[in-house]
Protein backbone atom coordinates (compact mmCIF):
# COMPACT_ATOMS: atom_id res chain seq x y z
CA UNK A 1 0.00 0.00 0.00
CA UNK A 2 1.34 3.44 -0.80
CA UNK A 3 1.77 6.45 1.45
CA UNK A 4 -1.25 7.95 -0.33
CA UNK A 5 -3.38 5.53 1.70
CA UNK A 6 -1.64 5.93 5.06
CA UNK A 7 -3.67 8.12 7.36
CA UNK A 8 -0.65 8.96 9.51
CA UNK A 9 1.06 10.68 6.58
CA UNK A 10 1.62 14.39 7.46
CA UNK A 11 0.07 15.58 4.20
CA UNK A 12 -2.55 12.84 4.00
CA UNK A 13 -4.94 13.57 1.12
CA UNK A 14 -7.75 11.70 2.86
CA UNK A 15 -7.43 13.86 5.96
CA UNK A 16 -7.44 16.93 3.72
CA UNK A 17 -10.63 15.79 2.01
CA UNK A 18 -12.30 14.88 5.30
CA UNK A 19 -11.60 18.34 6.69
CA UNK A 20 -13.19 19.82 3.56
CA UNK A 21 -16.22 17.56 4.01
CA UNK A 22 -17.16 19.03 7.38
CA UNK A 23 -20.30 21.11 7.22
CA UNK A 24 -20.75 21.02 3.48
CA UNK A 25 -21.70 18.64 0.72
CA UNK A 26 -21.12 19.30 -2.94
CA UNK A 27 -22.32 16.97 -5.66
CA UNK A 28 -19.28 17.65 -7.84
CA UNK A 29 -16.72 17.33 -5.02
CA UNK A 30 -15.00 14.07 -4.08
CA UNK A 31 -15.21 13.14 -0.40
CA UNK A 32 -12.60 11.17 1.55
CA UNK A 33 -14.72 8.01 1.26
CA UNK A 34 -15.16 8.62 -2.45
CA UNK A 35 -11.40 8.97 -2.87
CA UNK A 36 -10.89 5.67 -1.08
CA UNK A 37 -13.30 4.01 -3.50
CA UNK A 38 -11.44 5.42 -6.50
CA UNK A 39 -8.13 4.29 -5.01
CA UNK A 40 -9.46 0.74 -4.69
CA UNK A 41 -9.79 0.57 -8.48
CA UNK A 42 -6.04 1.08 -8.88
CA UNK A 43 -5.21 -2.18 -7.12
CA UNK A 44 -1.46 -2.43 -7.10
CA UNK A 45 -0.99 0.77 -9.09
CA UNK A 46 1.43 2.25 -6.54
CA UNK A 47 2.97 4.66 -9.04
CA UNK A 48 -0.41 6.16 -9.98
CA UNK A 49 -1.40 6.58 -6.33
CA UNK A 50 1.92 8.20 -5.48
CA UNK A 51 1.46 10.72 -8.29
CA UNK A 52 -2.08 11.44 -7.15
CA UNK A 53 -0.88 12.05 -3.60
CA UNK A 54 1.72 14.50 -4.84
CA UNK A 55 -0.72 16.27 -7.17
CA UNK A 56 -4.33 15.79 -6.02
CA UNK A 57 -5.43 18.47 -8.49
CA UNK A 58 -4.31 16.31 -11.45
CA UNK A 59 -6.41 13.70 -13.30
CA UNK A 60 -5.51 10.03 -13.02
CA UNK A 61 -5.94 6.97 -15.22
CA UNK A 62 -7.77 4.11 -13.50
CA UNK A 63 -8.54 0.62 -14.83
CA UNK A 64 -12.10 -0.51 -15.47
CA UNK A 65 -13.66 -3.92 -15.03
CA UNK A 66 -13.11 -4.66 -11.33
CA UNK A 67 -14.56 -1.80 -9.28
CA UNK A 68 -16.52 -0.12 -12.05
CA UNK A 69 -17.21 0.03 -15.78
CA UNK A 70 -17.81 3.26 -17.67
CA UNK A 71 -20.46 4.05 -20.28
CA UNK A 72 -19.16 6.90 -22.44
CA UNK A 73 -21.84 8.88 -24.28
CA UNK A 74 -22.52 12.13 -26.14
CA UNK A 75 -23.02 14.85 -23.49
CA UNK A 76 -26.45 15.95 -24.73
CA UNK A 77 -27.74 12.39 -24.77
CA UNK A 78 -26.00 11.74 -21.46
CA UNK A 79 -27.83 14.66 -19.88
CA UNK A 80 -31.12 13.18 -21.06
CA UNK A 81 -30.13 9.85 -19.53
CA UNK A 82 -29.32 11.54 -16.23
CA UNK A 83 -32.65 13.38 -16.27
CA UNK A 84 -34.49 10.11 -16.67
CA UNK A 85 -32.39 8.32 -14.04
CA UNK A 86 -32.95 11.01 -11.44
CA UNK A 87 -36.54 11.99 -12.26
CA UNK A 88 -38.04 8.57 -12.97
CA UNK A 89 -35.43 5.98 -12.02
CA UNK A 90 -33.11 4.95 -9.19
CA UNK A 91 -30.55 7.74 -9.64
CA UNK A 92 -27.02 7.36 -10.95
CA UNK A 93 -23.54 6.48 -9.83
CA UNK A 94 -20.62 8.87 -10.25
CA UNK A 95 -20.63 10.88 -13.49
CA UNK A 96 -17.79 12.83 -15.10
CA UNK A 97 -17.18 14.78 -18.29
CA UNK A 98 -13.98 14.64 -20.31
CA UNK A 99 -13.05 15.78 -23.82
CA UNK A 100 -16.59 16.53 -24.84
CA UNK A 101 -17.98 13.20 -23.60
CA UNK A 102 -19.97 12.17 -20.55
CA UNK A 103 -18.79 9.17 -18.53
CA UNK A 104 -21.38 7.33 -16.46
CA UNK A 105 -19.83 4.93 -13.96
CA UNK A 106 -21.63 1.60 -13.97
CA UNK A 107 -21.42 -1.81 -12.33
CA UNK A 108 -18.65 -4.15 -13.52
CA UNK A 109 -19.86 -6.23 -16.47
CA UNK A 110 -22.01 -3.45 -17.90
CA UNK A 111 -19.56 -2.71 -20.71
CA UNK A 112 -19.84 -6.26 -22.00
CA UNK A 113 -23.59 -6.67 -21.61
CA UNK A 114 -25.04 -3.28 -22.62
CA UNK A 115 -24.19 -3.42 -26.37
CA UNK A 116 -25.95 -6.78 -26.68
CA UNK A 117 -29.02 -5.46 -24.89
CA UNK A 118 -29.15 -2.47 -27.22
CA UNK A 119 -29.00 -4.80 -30.23
CA UNK A 120 -32.09 -6.65 -28.95
CA UNK A 121 -34.05 -3.57 -27.90
CA UNK A 122 -36.76 -2.25 -30.24
CA UNK A 123 -35.53 1.32 -29.73
CA UNK A 124 -31.88 0.30 -29.75
CA UNK A 125 -31.17 1.60 -33.24
CA UNK A 126 -32.26 5.09 -32.18
CA UNK A 127 -29.77 5.17 -29.31
CA UNK A 128 -26.47 6.96 -30.09
CA UNK A 129 -24.04 4.07 -29.73
CA UNK A 130 -22.12 4.46 -26.44
CA UNK A 131 -18.48 3.62 -25.92
CA UNK A 132 -18.32 1.00 -23.19
CA UNK A 133 -15.15 0.65 -21.13
CA UNK A 134 -14.71 -2.57 -19.18
CA UNK A 135 -12.07 -5.16 -18.34
CA UNK A 136 -8.79 -4.33 -20.04
CA UNK A 137 -9.65 -0.63 -20.47
CA UNK A 138 -8.65 2.43 -18.48
CA UNK A 139 -10.30 5.83 -18.21
CA UNK A 140 -9.13 9.27 -17.13
CA UNK A 141 -10.92 10.37 -13.98
CA UNK A 142 -11.10 13.97 -12.75
CA UNK A 143 -8.78 15.15 -9.98
CA UNK A 144 -9.66 14.66 -6.33
CA UNK A 145 -9.45 18.40 -5.76
CA UNK A 146 -10.98 20.72 -8.40
CA UNK A 147 -8.23 22.59 -10.21
CA UNK A 148 -10.40 25.15 -11.97
CA UNK A 149 -8.63 24.42 -15.24
CA UNK A 150 -10.15 22.91 -18.34
CA UNK A 151 -10.09 19.15 -18.27
CA UNK A 152 -12.08 16.30 -16.76
CA UNK A 153 -14.50 17.26 -14.02
CA UNK A 154 -17.11 15.58 -11.88
CA UNK A 155 -20.82 16.16 -12.36
CA UNK A 156 -21.68 13.61 -9.69
CA UNK A 157 -18.58 12.86 -7.63
CA UNK A 158 -18.12 9.65 -5.60
CA UNK A 159 -18.94 10.29 -1.95
CA UNK A 160 -19.02 6.84 -0.34
CA UNK A 161 -16.78 3.77 -0.18
CA UNK A 162 -19.48 1.68 -1.80
CA UNK A 163 -21.44 3.86 -4.23
CA UNK A 164 -24.46 2.39 -5.93
CA UNK A 165 -23.71 1.70 -9.60
CA UNK A 166 -26.35 1.06 -12.29
CA UNK A 167 -26.11 -2.26 -14.09
CA UNK A 168 -26.67 -2.95 -17.80
CA UNK A 169 -30.46 -3.25 -17.49
CA UNK A 170 -30.73 0.14 -15.77
CA UNK A 171 -28.44 1.74 -18.35
CA UNK A 172 -30.54 0.25 -21.15
CA UNK A 173 -33.69 1.62 -19.51
CA UNK A 174 -32.11 5.08 -19.28
CA UNK A 175 -31.02 4.99 -22.94
CA UNK A 176 -34.47 4.00 -24.14
CA UNK A 177 -36.26 6.53 -21.94
CA UNK A 178 -33.92 9.27 -23.16
CA UNK A 179 -34.69 8.41 -26.80
CA UNK A 180 -38.42 8.32 -26.16
CA UNK A 181 -38.32 11.64 -24.33
CA UNK A 182 -36.46 13.24 -27.23
CA UNK A 183 -38.95 11.79 -29.72
CA UNK A 184 -41.91 13.06 -27.70
CA UNK A 185 -40.37 16.54 -27.56
CA UNK A 186 -40.26 16.62 -31.37
CA UNK A 187 -44.02 16.02 -31.66
CA UNK A 188 -46.05 19.21 -32.00
CA UNK A 189 -49.78 19.00 -31.43
CA UNK A 190 -52.07 21.85 -32.55
CA UNK A 191 -55.82 22.34 -32.04
CA UNK A 192 -55.99 24.18 -35.36
CA UNK A 193 -56.13 22.51 -38.78
CA UNK A 194 -53.17 22.92 -41.16
CA UNK A 195 -53.08 26.31 -42.85
CA UNK A 196 -54.27 26.59 -46.45
CA UNK A 197 -51.24 27.76 -48.48
CA UNK A 198 -53.60 29.49 -50.97
CA UNK A 199 -55.61 31.40 -48.38
CA UNK A 200 -55.48 35.18 -48.20
CA UNK A 201 -53.59 36.57 -45.22
CA UNK A 202 -54.80 39.81 -43.66
CA UNK A 203 -52.89 42.08 -41.32
CA UNK A 204 -55.45 42.48 -38.55
CA UNK A 205 -53.11 44.70 -36.57
CA UNK A 206 -53.97 47.55 -38.98
CA UNK A 207 -57.74 47.16 -38.64
CA UNK A 208 -59.51 50.20 -37.20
Amino acid sequence: MTTWLREETPHDIFRFLREGDEGRHQTARVTADGAAWLASAAGGGAAALTRWEARPDSPAALPCGTVFDVVNVDPVFGRRMLDRLWEEGPGSGPVAVHRGRMMLFAAPGTAQRLPALLDWEEWGEAVPRPLCHGAGDAVTVPPLVPSGASGPRWLVAPDTRNPWLPGPEVMLWACVRAVRAASAADVRVSIFPPADPDANVYDVSRRR
